[in-house]
């Protein structure tokens, strides 16, 4: 047994083979007893980082400055596209005025993606391909049982009509295999696909693996997710087996009338998977959505609700009070802003705590167990609305302090990781003024930002280039210009704005093609939105301060 590879056997030192392992070079990656320490350092070699064994792989490796080659690149300049400095290299005039992250922040920040990717792919991924594959291999196994008992039944047939019809019963038969081996050929062609996507699923989880137990900082940064790659699956195959369909016996129309094969039958079935997100069928539109409830909240201008549960929900507008009212309308508990402005936006982070912003104090709270923390502060920017993404990242729209520029970024705790910004011609997505700018995030993970001061909805998609862009229908309901407040997405990657001027709310689908308005249910300046777990649509009323709720699905 390699006493190396055993985990049940002592740890052994590198050098000698021998000895008790007592330390470890976490440079060169080696076991070391006492005696070997000196022996290990004292080569040609000064880059060694002895640490004791148990504290072992726990010292990042870091790149050299090529400018500076004597000290480590423990920043990167966010303004030179993220390239790699050291501290000598910040106080230069090339950098003069630039802003840094340190590359730990950067590192954990990624090594917490890579840890997410890879529970991602091994609980949701890899099990929805397994079950994709094992329901393929178990039609391909009952397909010679249900082919058996179709050339049976015309078998049987066969014999009742004796001898005038052998020979169209073994043309038939032929047909029969035909058509068996191209079912076949379908079936096996799709799970020799579903094999091969899951070869590579396997081979990104070692890879993730590698990178997990790598302290190479390189490597970890440039680590790109693999996620939207495998998220979407083929369309499941189903075919359906050939029916034989007897007919009574006439002799004058005997190859005609002995019976029929049908086709293969095959229909395609979208395998949608979804990722941190429960699993719903599909839901149709109600013809006439339905007022369930209405909430009196009392606050003057209503401009933002966010759901907690089915049963509760926060709503803020122009007051310092954040409010949580239950289904029925009484107020459980009120949270006042720490700065003493007007909440801008609110939401719920996926542990359940209130998320708030505070354009003119430019920062993003956390309330947690009733204290109010700090979550995101900004320079020069002013954070407006934000949503919480579906895997725990924040989106968050601002606006430059001279009301210029607009963007959307993306947060994973308060580290920025996206800034969506411009198009791929350099144009500006969105509108350079103050006016909200609310934003959400479609089951696909495109983005969508409702820009009511441009009067249109604008998607792009994770990776933030655009997909498209939404400035209204025309409908003889719709008299006034198109300009949308509150957004939100259901279960069915349906997207819902407020359009405040109109009345009304639009139902787009996932690529924004018009469905139907929401304009029955007595709305009166409809402005924040938001969807409980069973799509049950919350709506905003400005200037009455009522939040109502709408069933709008079957």
């Amino acid at each position: 047994m390699d006493p190396h590879s055993s985990a049940q056997d002592v740890h052994r030192c590198d050098l000698c083979e021998t000895a008790i392992v007592h330390s470890y070079c976490d440079f060169c990656h080696v076991n070391l007893c006492k005696p070997c320490i000196l022996d290990h350092i004292l080569d040609e070699y000064d880059k060694h980082k002895i640490v004791p064994f148990q504290k072992r792989r726990s010292t990042l490796i870091h790149l050299k400055c090529e400018t500076h080659p004597h000290r480590n690149c423990e920043f990167q300049c966010k303004d030179c596209n993220n390239i790699f400095v050291c501290s000598s290299c910040m106080a230069s005039t090339q950098h003069k005025g630039h802003n840094f992250v340190e590359v730990t922040e950067v590192y954990k920040a990624k090594k917490d993606d890579i840890k997410k990717d890879t529970k991602e792919l091994e609980n949701h991924i890899s099990p929805t391909y397994e079950e994709i594959a094992f329901y393929l291999e178990n039609q391909l196994a009952s397909l010679d049982g249900g082919y058996d008992k179709l050339t049976t039944t015309m078998s049987k047939q066969g014999e009742q009509w004796h001898r005038e019809i052998d020979i169209i019963v073994n043309k038939m038969k032929t047909e029969i295999s035909e058509i068996k081996v191209k079912h076949k050929e379908l079936l096996q062609k799709h799970l020799n696909e579903i094999k091969q996507i899951q070869s590579l699923i396997k081979k990104t989880l070692h890879a993730l693996r590698t990178i997990e137990e790598s302290t190479e900082v390189s490597s970890t940064i440039e680590y790109n997710s693999k996620i939207r790659e495998f998220s979407k699956p083929p369309p499941n195959v189903k075919v359906t087996l050939p029916t034989f369909i007897s007919i009574p016996i006439d002799r004058e129309k005997l190859y005609t009338l002995f019976g029929q094969i049908t086709p293969l039958s095959t229909v395609t079935e979208e395998n949608v998977l979804s990722l941190n997100q429960p699993n719903t069928s599909v839901k149709e539109l109600l013809d006439e959505p339905e007022l369930v409830t209405k909430i009196q909240t009392g606050q003057k201008y209503l401009c933002s609700v966010t759901c907690v549960n089915e049963d509760m929900i926060w709503t803020s507008g122009a007051s310092t009070d954040i409010k949580c009212f239950n289904i029925k309308g009484s107020t459980l508990h009120t949270i006042l802003t720490k700065s003493g402005a007007w909440p801008d936006d609110i939401a719920v982070d996926s542990d359940g705590y209130l998320l708030y912003s505070d354009a003119q104090a430019r920062t993003v709270h956390k309330v947690k167990s009733g204290r109010t923390e700090e979550l995101i502060r900004l320079q020069g920017w002013r954070p407006y609305n934000l949503c919480v993404t579906s895997t725990g990242d924040l989106l968050l729209t601002m606006y430059s302090d001279d009301g210029t520029q607009s963007k959307a970024v993306r947060y994973s705790g308060s580290t920025e990781k996206q800034t969506i910004q411009f198009d791929d011609e350099g144009k500006p997505l969105y509108s350079g003024n103050i006016y909200a700018k609310y934003i959400t995030e479609i089951r696909n993970h495109d983005i969508c930002v409702a820009d009511y001061g441009a009067g249109a909805i604008v998607v792009v998609n994770q990776d933030g280039k655009l997909r498209w862009k939404y400035t209204g229908h025309p409908s003889v309901t719709i008299n006034k210009q198109f300009n949308p407040y509150g957004i939100t997405t259901d279960s069915q990657s349906r997207i819902l704005t407020a359009d405040i001027n109109n009345n009304c709310i639009h139902i787009l689908d996932q690529n924004g093609q018009f469905l139907r308005y929401i304009d029955n249910c007595d709305l009166k300046y409809p402005r924040g939105l938001c969807l409980d777990n069973n799509d049950d649509l919350f709506v905003c009323e400005v200037f009455t301060g009522n939040v109502k709720k709408i069933k709008y699905f079957k």
